[in-house]
């Protein structure tokens, strides 16, 4: 017994006790105890607000903590920051983007280490960059140039580049935050076998992800929070999806999150009309008519197209042929979907749908300044009431209006990113995997809020690559495969996901 005990005292890497983080008189962290071993992927896990960035975020020297004690390797643990985390053996992949658009791959890859390539003051690119493919093949990365601006990278291959700098860097802990929601299913395969090897390798993993079955199925052990309180620790054989829900938001959960009528229902009237729409080597001859009081859904695999749809159907990429209307209005640009009351979240939320260090208030704001404004100009008192009703209508979590949304939780990021197309009244909203990267309490609210806008009369075209979500909240569903429209299913009863997985391969 003594033995054993010793063993598991050994297999200890991180060890949190009493850890407390308070921001103003908000406290993030209360008190929390957690171990993290080696050779194990933790999986961290709560709601929006319970804490789970927070305590990755002390522990990879972004925030000094208010109180409590972490050691790291079995010595006191206390980075002066990030970059003194990492030199000591904590690298974190962090859930916004990581890199920076105006440099090079092998730049944003070694960013802080180019002394390692310098002679004589010059920095020799071509050994950069050698080193930069080998750290990518790593990872198992082939298709980026490490010679290629950043900027002209698409997110997901923007987020296999952070995770070749972290593992690049030989982490004793790898910390993954919320990373898989910018990763297509072959970018996530890619990252489950790393964090693997890592494990294999005696390495330990702080995996956080608001996909239970991504943690059920990926992790060794999980470590529940709810607001900023340690909850529950459960090894794999512990495993039960009802019984975690019920520990992150503290009560049982009954019924579904979906709609529970079983037929499409709807309008007939025509909201938005795409007919025989082209878009270079993306979109082959789509046609589509959303109807008012409808909701749409469009799914398919990542790159099957239905990413660029969204953006044509909003104005922001325009098509080579084809045209998308609304009414008699033909929608060709930004301007002319908001002056027609449509609204887009883009799936790349903190990139192209928040100004992610403004505040709430001017986020809320931005699609209504024409409605705020009197004679050019906009009040704060005008602003301000106008951002605190929808704040509160949505629920939104945070402790004042003049708060950066950069400080909030994804959930509550994703409520301003949707309020600000129903303070300007949208009568249409595009939306991108609007549950991506929120927890279950969030999703919820989230459904209800679209059956809600359905029936009054709104019309949502919603883009997932989620399937329960298609079938549970879709009137129809068009499903999309290289660029095309393969098959349309009407809610129905029977409607399966093989049905659907059928049409998209």
């Amino acid at each position: 017994m003594q033995m054993t005990d010793m063993s598991k005292k050994n297999d200890v890497l991180l060890s949190a006790r009493g850890l407390e983080k308070r921001f103003g008189l908000t406290a993030a962290l209360k008190g929390v105890d957690i171990e993290i071993r080696r050779g194990k992927i933790t999986g961290l896990i709560g709601e929006n607000g319970s804490g789970k960035s927070t305590f990755s975020s002390v522990i990879a020297g972004l925030y000094k903590p208010t109180g409590g004690n972490v050691s790291f390797q079995g010595t006191p643990w206390a980075p002066a920051d990030a970059y003194d985390a990492q030199k000591k053996g904590v690298s974190m992949v962090v859930q916004e983007m990581g890199t920076i658009p105006g440099i090079r791959v092998a730049d944003n890859l070694f960013l802080g280490h180019e002394k390692e390539f310098a002679k004589s003051g010059i920095v020799r690119k071509r050994q950069m960059y050698a080193e930069a493919a080998k750290a990518l093949e790593a990872v198992g990365v082939t298709g980026i140039d490490p010679g290629a601006l950043t900027v002209s990278l698409g997110p997901e291959s923007r987020k296999l580049i952070e995770i070749a700098r972290a593992v690049h860097n030989k982490p004793e802990l790898l910390i993954i935050d919320e990373t898989t929601t910018a990763l297509s299913q072959t970018g996530r395969n890619l990252l489950y076998t790393v964090i693997r090897k890592l494990c294999s390798q005696n390495k330990g993993v702080i995996f956080i992800s608001h996909d239970n079955d991504e943690l059920m199925s990926v992790c060794d052990s999980l470590v529940i929070l709810r607001d900023g309180e340690f909850i529950a620790s459960l090894e794999k054989s512990e495993f039960e999806q009802e019984r975690i829900k019920e520990l992150m938001v503290g009560r049982k959960l009954t019924g579904t999150y979906y709609r529970s009528d079983a037929c499409r229902s709807g309008g007939k009237e025509t909201a938005l009309h795409a007919e025989h729409v082209y878009l270079e080597n993306r979109l082959s001859d789509i046609s589509l008519t959303l109807h008012t009081g409808e909701i749409l859904g469009i799914g398919g695999l990542s790159e099957s197209g239905m990413h660029e749809l969204g953006r044509v159907l909003f104005g922001i990429d325009k098509p080579l042929l084809g045209s998308v209307t609304a009414g008699a209005v033909c929608i060709d640009s930004v301007s002319a979907a908001i002056k027609n009351r449509i609204g887009y979240v883009s799936k790349n939320r903190d990139l192209e749908s928040l100004i992610i260090n403004a505040s709430i208030a001017d986020n809320m704001s931005l699609a209504s300044y024409r409605m705020l404004s009197r004679y050019g100009i906009i009040t704060n008192v005008r602003q301000n009431r106008f951002c605190d009703r929808q704040v509160e209508a949505l629920h939104v979590k945070c402790s004042t209006i003049s708060q950066d949304v950069s400080e909030l939780s994804g959930g509550n990021k994703q409520k301003i990113a949707i309020g600000k197309w129903l303070g300007n009244e949208s009568e249409i909203l595009i939306l991108d995997c609007p549950t991506r990267g929120i927890d279950i309490g969030v999703k919820a609210a989230l459904y209800q809020l679209m059956y809600q806008l359905k029936q009054n009369e709104k019309s949502i075209i919603m883009i997932s690559e989620e399937l329960p979500e298609l079938i549970g909240m879709s009137d129809r569903i068009m499903i999309m495969k290289d660029g095309r429209i393969t098959q349309e299913f009407e809610r129905a009863p029977g409607l399966a996901e093989s049905q659907l997985i059928k049409a998209m391969i």
